[in-house]
C-alpha cells in the first residue's frame, strides 16, 4: 500500500537512536508484515480531547507509549517553570487499573523530576477523583493521572489538571499543546531524580475518604443506613480501593461487592466493556441484587469517575437509571438540604452541560439558584468554580454518568455520588419510598423530560473523515422540520452562532469552540450531533418533554416521549 511521505518522515524519525532498540523493531515489523497499522499508528498525533489524550498503546506518534507521554510530560514542565516561575513546583500523580499505567506513571514521574520538580507519585492505582482531591491537598502546582476511563482494553490515557484541581482548559490547554508540539523527542529528560519523587499513600486515602463524608453525609439515621441493602462492583477498576472504606465509615454495614469483578484487572474480563453506560456492564451485579433482595446496584468506570446506578421500580423490578436520571435526582436531593438548612441566598449555582437534560435549569429556576452550562467535559463545570468565587456550587453533572458534589474535588467523582445515593435512597427507604417515586414525583413538580442517546462508532482515518463529512452535512444542509415540529433555533458550537429559523436572526455564543450541533424544536425536543473527543464516535443527544398533573399520567406520558423519541431518530434515518 502506498504511505504518504509525511507520515515516512515520522517513521524514519522514530528509526534513529533517541528511541529504543525495542521501539525501532517494532516499527520495522510492521513496516514489512502491516503497512495499514504503521499507518494508523503516525498517520497523526494524539490529542487532547474532552477527557485528555487517550489512545491506543503502542509506538508511534498516534499511539500511548514512554515516548509520547514522555513529550507531554518535558512540555508541562517546560510550561510550570515559566508559569511559576521562582516557585518550588510540585505535582501528584495517579494512575489506574490499565495494562502498563504503572510503569507509564513511573516514566511520567521520571520526567518531571529530572526538570527538577517535586513529585507525589501513588505507590499503587487510585481513583481519578482522589488525584484531584490530592493535588489541592498537597498544593501542587499540577497533577497527571494515567487512564483511559472506560475505553477498551487496549488503551491508556493521560489527563492534565491544573492548581486548581480541575482538567486542563483555556488558555493554559492551547499554550502547553504549543509547547508539547515545538518539542523535539532528543529533548525529553528521562533521567530520574529519585530524591524528588515521593511515594503517597494511606495519609492522602484516609483524607480524602472524610473530606469524601463530609460533603457527601446528611443526617441519615444509623437505622436506615443499616437497612438499606446495596450491591457494589468496580468492574475490575480502581474505585475498590475507595468505596467500600467510604461507605464503611459512613456506616453502611450492608454493602455486598461482586466477588468475580472486586479484582483489579485491566482486561476487564466479564464485561463486554467496562463502561457502567453499557448495561451489559451491569448484568452480575443485577443478579447479585435479584439473589440478595437489594435496594440498589452500583457500578463504576475504571478510574472511578462514572458511576452507573440501578433502583427497584413501583413493582419491586430492578431498573437502570441513566445518567440524566441520576443527576436530577442527585442536584433536587442537594438543592432539598441546603433549602432546608437556610443556605440558599441566590449565591449558589449547579452545572451542568450543553448536551444533558434542560430539567436542571427547570430544578435551578424553581429553588432560586443559577444553572451555568458548558461544553461537554467536567472540567468546564470545575471551570466555573474557578471563575465565579463569589458563587458557592452545590453539585452538578452530565449526562455520561459523571456528578460532582461540592468543590473539594473538581472532577466526577463516583466515590461522593455512590454516598450520595445512598443517603437518598436510605432516607426514601426509611420514609416508605424510592430513588424510583422519588424521581417520578420530581417529573409531575418539574416536567417529564425524557433523554436518549445514539452512538455510532467510526474507527480509523476513514472513520475520521465519514464523523467529519456527517458533522459538515448537518451544517450546510439544517433540517427544516423534524416529527411535524419546525426547527426553530439551530446553535453551531463551532461557529459560535445561535440562529433563530423563524426570525433569521443570529446572535453570537459566548461559550468555547467545539464541534457541536443542536436543534431546538417548536414543542421543546432538543437534538444534539457531535464527534467525541475522547472514542471515534459521533453522538446524537435527544431530549423531549411533556407536562403531567400526577403520578397516574406517568405511563400514558411515557409512552409518548418514547414514540416522540422513536419517530424523531427514523427521520433523521439514525437507525
Amino acid at each position: 500500500m502506498h504511505i504518504e511521505q509525511h507520515i515516512l518522515d515520522k517513521v524514519n524519525e522514530w528509526l534513529t537512536p533517541t528511541f529504543d532498540v525495542d521501539t525501532q523493531n517494532q516499527i520495522k515489523e510492521m513496516m514489512t508484515t502491516s503497512p495499514k497499522n504503521l499507518e494508523e499508528s503516525f498517520y497523526k498525533n494524539l490529542e487532547f480531547g474532552t477527557g485528555g489524550m487517550r489512545g491506543i498503546m503502542g509506538v508511534g506518534t498516534n499511539r500511548i507509549n514512554k515516548y509520547t507521554l514522555g513529550k507531554n510530560t518535558q512540555g508541562i514542565s517546560d510550561y510550570l517553570k515559566k508559569s511559576f516561575p521562582g516557585e518550588a513546583l510540585k505535582v501528584v500523580i495517579a494512575y489506574d487499573c490499565r495494562h502498563n499505567s504503572d510503569t507509564l506513571g513511573k516514566v511520567v514521574a521520571d520526567v518531571f523530576s529530572a526538570n527538577g520538580i517535586k513529585v507525589y507519585l501513588f505507590s499503587e492505582m487510585r481513583p481519578t477523583p482522589e488525584l484531584s482531591f490530592a493535588l489541592k491537598h498537597l498544593n501542587c502546582h499540577a497533577g497527571i493521572v494515567l487512564t483511559a476511563s472506560h475505553n477498551p482494553p487496549e488503551y491508556n490515557g493521560y489527563k492534565v489538571y491544573w492548581q486548581d484541581g480541575g482538567q486542563l482548559v483555556p488558555p493554559q490547554d492551547e499554550e502547553i499543546i504549543q509547547v508539547i508540539e515545538d518539542l523535539k523527542y532528543s529533548e525529553i529528560k528521562f533521567e530520574a531524580n529519585n530524591s524528588l519523587i515521593e511515594y503517597i499513600d494511606t495519609e492522602i486515602d484516609n483524607a480524602f475518604v472524610d473530606s469524601t463524608i463530609a460533603n457527601a453525609s446528611f443526617n441519615t439515621s444509623a437505622n436506615a443506613k443499616a437497612n438499606l441493602k446495596i450491591v457494589y462492583t468496580s468492574l475490575h477498576g480502581t474505585s475498590i480501593k475507595s468505596v467500600p472504606s467510604v461507605l464503611a465509615k459512613a456506616g453502611y454495614t450492608d454493602v455486598n461487592i461482586v466477588p468475580e469483578q472486586a479484582e483489579p484487572n485491566g482486561d476487564f474480563p466479564t464485561v463486554v466493556s467496562p463502561n457502567p453506560e453499557e448495561p451489559e456492564a451491569l448484568t452480575m451485579a443485577l443478579a447479585l441484587a435479584e439473589k440478595l433482595h437489594a435496594d440498589i446496584v452500583f457500578g463504576t468506570d475504571p478510574d472511578s469517575d462514572r458511576l452507573g446506578v440501578a433502583v427497584r421500580d413501583n413493582n419491586n423490578k430492578m431498573i437502570l437509571l441513566n445518567g440524566n436520571q441520576t443527576m436530577v435526582v442527585m442536584t433536587n436531593y442537594l438543592l432539598e438540604q441546603w433549602k432546608k438548612a437556610n443556605r440558599l441566598n441566590g449565591k449558589q449555582f449547579i452545572g451542568s452541560t450543553i448536551v444533558s437534560t434542560p430539567m436542571m435549569l427547570e430544578l435551578a429556576s424553581a429553588y432560586g439558584v443559577e444553572c451555568k452550562v458548558g461544553l461537554t467535559g467536567f472540567k468546564w463545570i470545575a471551570k466555573f468554580i474557578k471563575d465565579f468565587p463569589e458563587l458557592q456550587f452545590i453539585g452538578g453533572g452530565e449526562e455520561s454518568f459523571g456528578f460532582m458534589v461540592g468543590d473539594a474535588v473538581r472532577d466526577k467523582d463516583a466515590v461522593g455520588a455512590i454516598l450520595l445515593m445512598c443517603e437518598i435512597a436510605a432516607q426514601a427507604k426509611e420514609n416508605k419510598s424510592s430513588v424510583h417515586q422519588y424521581l417520578q414525583q420530581m417529573y409531575v413538580d418539574f416536567g417529564f423530560y425524557k433523554e436518549y442517546l445514539i452512538s455510532i462508532t467510526k474507527k480509523g482515518i476513514e472513520g475520521a473523515n465519514e464523523i467529519k463529512q456527517m458533522m459538515i452535512d448537518m451544517r450546510d444542509n439544517p433540517v427544516a422540520e423534524i416529527n411535524g415540529q419546525r426547527v426553530i433555533m439551530v446553535e453551531d458550537y463551532l461557529n459560535s452562532t445561535a440562529k433563530n429559523l423563524l426570525s433569521g436572526e443570529t446572535e453570537n455564543l459566548t461559550i468555547p469552540k467545539s464541534d457541536v450541533l443542536i436543534y431546538y424544536l417548536e414543542d421543546g425536543s432538543k437534538i444534539c450531533a457531535r464527534p467525541s473527543g475522547t472514542e471515534p464516535k459521533i453522538k446524537f443527544y435527544f431530549s423531549v418533554n411533556t407536562a403531567i398533573e400526577n403520578l397516574e399520567e406517568i405511563p400514558a406520558a411515557e409512552a409518548y416521549l418514547d414514540q416522540k423519541i422513536t419517530t424523531i431518530i427514523s427521520e433523521m434515518q439514525l437507525n
